[in-house]
């Protein structure tokens, strides 16, 4: 495996996470591309350019090229109508991959789309150019339309759903975060079971890594006597941080009066400014703009002292094909409440590491929450145990599964659909 093509149509690696459409999708495609490139794969990323400015390619390290494709204008699209342009990006990608095979005189080996709309574009390269598709999809239609209805397509409720079923039947092979993405794949798009990989992300243990608290704290200036609970991710309905408030509320009034939240992250999608602007009209309605912090999205490798700042960090997500949030503040020995939902429950070891919550009631969380406050020996064996759990997570472990992966493809016959 020489030289690979990454497709990352509708956000770019270089993004900052936390705001707009970036997230975990972002921090997996630099860090595992990265991880790749130090095994001396050639990665080049794909990605549609959306500002002016944008330079044409970006080395980010030896190896690892992100290029911004023109399709459309350069400028933000609506997330709901990027797939009106992957024609156009199609047709730009190849035009650049065989550009880039005559310059260096290295062809591609693969291809690997991230998400469903580079997923379009993926499946109509490899039959244009005969290679072997990978595919990850990070979120799935039929699972996240079931916890977030609102970002359904109403044009045409079953595209992306329809769309995806075509991508699963071509790919050479579907990656899987977690036994739970797996199954969910095959049970809900009937996949081939033998046409499944799991290969679990990874952390950068150089940045998150445990810490003292107080430092930490001292750090972001988040000094306090109380519990300090942090919740990292685009606000938006789909992440639940209205639980995190109101989880907040009711711990105050049951008897931990100097608890307090943190909020880093940004707005997401056509609606995200109206979730900004309501979660302050509910922060200020439950009286509790003494307690509630909001930070901007923070650079990747500085969440980490939010991390270790934090007491306990809350993932009440709807849905989570893997949740990299639990895993960097496990790495940090923070213990995490979360949703019972998707691979948080491969993340989170209820009791052990962390608490998983079954329900969406905030009292539930903020039960939770005062079980770890005020048990500190628990705490602290659970800080022991995330940080332990975290340790068999890397992007070079995540990497070397993959190139195990490419290996067997380039070997074999290539799915026809």
């Amino acid at each position: 495996m020489q030289r690979l093509a990454v497709l990352s149509m509708h956000t770019s690696p270089l993004a900052q996470p936390g705001t707009g459409d970036g997230g975990g999708m972002n921090v997996y495609v630099r860090e595992l591309t990265a991880a790749l490139a130090r095994s001396n794969v050639t990665c080049e990323v794909f990605t549609r350019a959306d500002a002016p400015d944008q330079p044409e390619t970006v080395e980010v390290e030896p190896g690892f090229r992100v290029h911004h494709i023109t399709a459309g204008p350069r400028s933000p699209v609506e997330k709901g109508r990027l797939h009106l342009l992957t024609n156009t990006f199609t047709d730009a990608v190849d035009a650049k991959m065989s550009e880039l095979e005559v310059t260096d005189d290295l062809p591609f080996d693969a291809i690997h789309a991230n998400y469903w709309l580079s997923g379009v574009v993926g499946h109509t390269l490899k039959h244009l150019r005969s290679l072997p598709l990978v595919s990850t999809f990070h979120t799935l239609d039929r699972v996240k339309a079931e916890a977030s209805p609102e970002e359904i397509d109403l044009s045409d409720p079953e595209l992306r759903s329809r769309t995806e079923a075509q991508i699963i039947g071509c790919s050479d092979a579907i990656l899987a975060s977690c036994t739970v993405e797996a199954d969910q794949i095959i049970d809900l798009y009937g996949a081939e079971r033998s046409r499944v990989s799991i290969i679990a992300p990874g952390v950068d243990h150089a940045f998150f890594s445990p810490g003292i608290r107080t430092q930490a704290q001292r750090a972001v200036s988040l000094q306090g006597a109380g519990p300090l609970l942090l919740f990292v991710g685009r606000i938006q309905p789909l992440k639940g941080v209205d639980v995190a408030v109101r989880s907040l509320r009711i711990l105050i009034d049951h008897g931990i009066p100097t608890a307090r939240l943190v909020i880093v992250g940004g707005p997401s999608g056509p609606q995200g400014s109206n979730e900004v602007e309501q979660l302050h009209m509910l922060v200020d309605s439950l009286h509790l703009g003494h307690a509630v912090t909001f930070v901007q999205p923070q650079r990747h490798e500085l969440l980490s002292t939010y991390y270790r700042a934090a007491d306990c960090v809350l993932v009440p997500s709807m849905s989570e094909s893997f949740g990299l949030v639990a895993l960097e503040a496990a790495a940090c020995g923070t213990p995490v409440v979360a949703a019972a939902v998707g691979g948080l429950t491969t993340l989170v070891d209820h009791g052990r590491t962390g608490y998983l919550i079954e329900s969406r009631d905030p009292h539930d969380y903020a039960h939770a929450v005062h079980l770890l406050w005020t048990r500190s020996g628990q705490r602290s064996a659970m800080s022991r145990a995330a940080v332990e759990k975290a340790a068999g997570y890397t992007w070079p472990i995540a990497a070397e599964g993959l190139l195990e992966l490419y290996g067997r493809l380039t070997k074999r016959s290539l799915v026809n659909c």
